[in-house]
């Protein structure tokens, strides 16, 4: 299992982007993030602005409540009427996931990667999460603002991203059975996070 590619799902607040990027220093590999958003606009020629308004979130949310349009691994080309459509726009990012996958080792972190990834060899899938007032204490720490408002801000993340989740795979975001290692990082240290998943790995590599 030499050519392995770790993807995070992560509550907010949970630290995991963080985590991601520590681990990648460690392992000697990239982690791709926003860096995506870029891939996916350079490679299909829309404005990277489009990207962002719909990274990790669904923005017709009454038309999710009726249906989803799960992931089945195609893109419109740039004469079809879907070609700049939000279900293009993650269709695209996919196609930068899965091609990432193919030629390095390396770290994803959200966009349904695990999901995207489902059917390639060689993937670990990992979610953190935290208690709910660890969440705001790591939020708080790192962007400021009061108790009520990070409250209102973790809510409303981590549903952008349960809905999001939803959408594209059918599936529940924080539904354990999507991934391979769960881990709470809760009053945990960074390195000490670290040393856990990098240990878990290496069994996955045995």
């Amino acid at each position: 299992m030499e050519h392995t590619v770790i993807t995070i799902a992560r509550s907010y607040g949970s630290g995991g982007r963080t985590l991601g990027k520590l681990l990648a220093e460690e392992l000697g590999v990239h982690c791709y993030d926003r860096e995506l958003l870029r891939m996916a606009s350079e490679q299909s020629g829309i404005n990277e602005a489009l990207f962002g308004e719909v990274d990790e979130k669904v923005k017709s949310l009454p038309l999710f409540r009726i249906s989803s349009k799960i992931y089945k691994g195609e893109v419109f080309p740039p004469e079809s009427e879907e070609f700049t459509s939000d279900d293009n726009l993650f269709n695209y990012q996919a196609k930068c996931i899965k091609e990432l996958a193919k030629t390095e080792p390396c770290i994803i972190i959200g966009r349904c990667a695990d999901f995207i990834l489902k059917d390639e060899p060689n993937v670990i899938k990992l979610f953190f999460y935290a208690s709910k007032e660890d969440c705001i204490k790591r939020t708080m720490e790192q962007n400021g603002g009061t108790k009520k408002d990070i409250i209102r801000m973790i809510e409303k993340r981590d549903k952008y991203r349960s809905d999001y989740y939803k959408y594209h795979t059918g599936r529940e975001w924080n539904d354990a059975r999507n991934y391979d290692f769960c881990l709470n990082t809760s009053s945990t240290s960074y390195d000490k996070l670290v040393s856990v998943v990098k240990e878990y790995i290496s069994i996955c590599k045995k």
